[in-house]
């Protein structure tokens, strides 16, 4: 398998984020994989070099700048705060992304997905809010809220499929109503799986560390079923 760091800039930031491939063949499908809020870290790699395994293209991507991964939850959300406040920022850190995935001679440019874990779910969302030219979008654990749910699901291009924790306090059951009559007046085409028994950062390995059992915590089950949900819809969208 080939891997490579790409750097490019977005949001006023130097990203530096990694690509995974194998060698050979036609352009592929591609995929972006934002990580969780506390940048790119060994979970959303890991991912990244899956999808790769799978034959598509998949770039591992920044979201602090410089590669920042930082292990505090306070420490996180108070870098991402302003992200909330704007989401124009969270589409330019994800829509940079995108361009340097597109930029790849070995990416089919007419098949692309993205996908995010925690709020990296939430970015591939806002970038879909924000009319790129997606065939996918799904969203583990992932924040559903926009500032302008109204107006910017208009403009999404992509299948929208969120896999969520029904005990999820995070991702309130009011917040996901929300997300639905957000859709429905969209006209997305959309799916929300939720899983029972299953709080925030279910795909995640390590959520155990944040020692919050009752709020963050892995589930083998929920991550096996959302992941095998990501490649239906895949094979849908992406061929």
């Amino acid at each position: 398998m080939r891997t490579e760091t790409l750097t490019y800039q977005a949001d006023g930031l130097a990203m530096r984020s990694r690509l995974f491939l194998e060698p050979g063949g036609d352009p592929r499908p591609g995929v972006l994989v934002f990580p969780e809020a506390f940048g790119l870290g060994a979970h959303a790699v890991a991912r990244a070099e899956r999808l790769a395994g799978l034959g598509y293209a998949a770039l591992a991507c920044d979201l602090h700048g410089d590669g920042r991964l930082v292990d505090g939850l306070d420490e996180a959300l108070g870098l991402l705060k302003p992200l909330f406040a704007d989401p124009s920022r969270t589409r330019a850190r994800a829509g940079g992304g995108l361009d340097a995935l597109l930029a790849r001679p070995e990416v089919d440019r007419g098949r692309v997905a993205a996908i995010g874990f925690c709020f990296g779910g939430t970015m591939a969302l806002e970038l879909a809010r924000g009319g790129a030219a997606l065939k996918a979008v799904v969203g583990f654990h992932s924040g559903l809220g926009t500032v302008a749910p109204k107006t910017d699901a208009q403009a999404i291009q992509a299948r929208v499929l969120v896999c969520i924790g029904a005990d999820d306090p995070m991702i309130p059951a009011g917040q996901r109503a929300e997300f639905e009559t957000e859709m429905r007046e969209a006209g997305v085409d959309w799916q929300m799986h939720l899983y029972g028994r299953t709080v925030h950062s279910f795909t995640n390995q390590e959520a155990g560390k944040r020692n919050m059992p009752d709020a963050i915590r892995y589930s083998p089950e929920a991550d096996a079923r959302s992941w095998a949900s990501m490649r239906a819809l895949f094979d849908e969208t992406l061929g």
